[in-house]
């Protein structure tokens, strides 16, 4: 059969021009169907976004969608403009927010959705359909009805070394287009999934049902030897959480004589206990950890059980500074913060001496325990306003108020003195750019306001 995959542009085209991780979830969907000799287009629609000329030459018989929380809305024009085109054709939904919300599909337009691990629910379902049997018996969907859902059994997920690797000559006419800040072009890989940690602000340990999953060193660094790019972005959900396999993984890396600029994710607290495992992976190229902050209170980070305290915070910026290795440095603003909280974050992120620092808001995302105990208070439930940038509960200043302190965090934590190093890395061309980009970032985040 022809399978077209779909990965949709974001809901604000500008957070496209800001970073553009390759689309891997449909990138290991399309290895699985291409196993089972179907043949596979995927479809970036961030940089192809003429859907219905694809949807009118390939003429697939089997479409997927995949959709994060703030793609809903996307999700649902991209069906209907299916069913218009391509009435006949089998149409499934997948990724994070079918994970967590399926009823939220529970369209007509959808056949399937797929909740969890997908790549054995398409090939199942793929074979179901080639055989005209019934959705029942695979494990892991969603079928709407006028009824409403209903639901097969659920499915474990597959171990991560047997799945097989992504299929990345699908978007081999896009990967020059893949980037993140200066990392470009940049790919990414998965080296694990889940995480040990228990955010309230996360959905990510409880989809795996607790679970951290990894992959085998070995695996990872044959599948890294495929890889073109010079930059790598490991998408784990939290890629340190195993110290002695990333220590294991180093040193295979390191044998290999792979060298390569890393970008990945770690938390403070490991840091500070194992600096040694990160001067082991400044050793072979790493540059850039993304560390969840969250906030500068012990408080209120005990009240979101991030399980870090400042003083970690703190002692984990002086090691990667030492190393070499910058910090990007994420905050999620509490929408309860006074203006004295606002002035307090930036005085933080100034003795810190960061480099680079980015701020969201804390959103009660479907899925986590916070948005459990605080949907009665949710001011909207546009799916748009779920991108960690609009405050979805009651914030302490008036609204206009609040985004105007969330754009003066942005021109004010870092002094341009610790961030003119950082921006130089963009190159004369790139810094230009980005810095249209961003006056066009903090004006349409002035007036976050006027969306609700």
């Amino acid at each position: 059969m022809k399978i077209l995959l779909i990965q949709p542009p974001s809901h604000y085209p500008l957070m496209d021009q800001v970073y553009l991780f390759e689309p891997l979830a449909l990138e290991y969907l399309g290895a699985g169907a291409k196993l089972d000799g179907h043949e596979v287009y995927l479809l970036d629609a961030r940089l192809e976004p003429d859907i219905s000329r694809v949807l009118g030459e390939f003429r697939p018989d089997v479409v997927g969608v995949t959709a994060f929380t703030s793609q809903v809305t996307i999700a649902h024009r991209i069906a209907k403009e299916v069913r218009e085109l391509l009435p006949d054709s089998f149409l499934v939904v997948g990724g994070h927010h079918a994970t967590v919300r399926p009823a939220d599909f529970n369209e007509s337009a959808f056949d399937a959705v797929v909740i969890g691990e997908g790549v054995a629910a398409l090939r199942e379902l793929l074979a179901a359909r080639e055989r005209g049997a019934p959705l029942k018996d695979i494990a892991g969907l969603g079928v709407p009805s006028p009824a409403g859902m209903l639901f097969t059994p659920p499915r474990p997920y597959t171990p991560l070394d047997e799945l097989p690797l992504p299929a990345r000559d699908l978007t081999a006419r896009y990967r020059a287009g893949y980037f993140s800040e200066w990392f470009t072009p940049l790919a990414s890989i998965r080296t694990s999934l889940g995480c040990t940690a228990r955010c309230t602000f996360c959905a990510l340990w409880s989809i795996t049902g607790g679970a951290y999953l990894r992959r085998d060193p070995d695996r990872v660094v044959e599948e890294l030897k495929g890889i073109a790019e010079p930059n790598v972005f490991f998408c784990d959900d939290e890629s340190m959480c195993d110290t002695k396999r990333m220590a294991l993984l180093a040193d295979k890396i390191m044998a290999a004589g792979i060298r390569k600029n890393y970008f990945l994710y770690a938390r403070v607290d490991t840091i500070v206990r194992h600096p040694e495992l990160f001067r082991a992976w400044a050793d072979i190229g790493l540059k850039q950890v993304f560390v969840g902050m969250e906030d500068f209170s012990d408080a209120r980070l005990a009240a979101m059980k991030k399980g870090v305290t400042t003083d970690q915070q703190a002692r984990a910026a002086t090691i990667l500074r030492d190393l070499g290795v910058m910090m990007y440095a994420s905050f999620m603003v509490d929408p309860d913060y006074s203006h004295d909280d606002f002035r307090a974050l930036v005085a933080y992120v100034r003795k810190l001496r960061l480099t680079y620092a980015t701020f969201t808001v804390m959103t009660p995302l479907p899925g986590t325990e916070l948005h459990a105990a605080r949907e009665a208070e949710l001011l909207s439930t546009k799916p748009e306003l779920y991108d960690m940038l609009h405050a979805l509960l009651p914030t302490r200043l008036p609204l206009p108020e609040f985004y105007e302190e969330m754009a003066g965090l942005y021109g004010k934590a870092v002094p341009i003195h610790r961030s003119l190093p950082t921006l130089l890395k963009f190159g004369l061309h790139g810094l230009l750019l980005r810095m249209r980009l961003f006056g066009t970032f903090l004006a349409r985040l002035r007036a976050a306001h006027l969306d609700y």
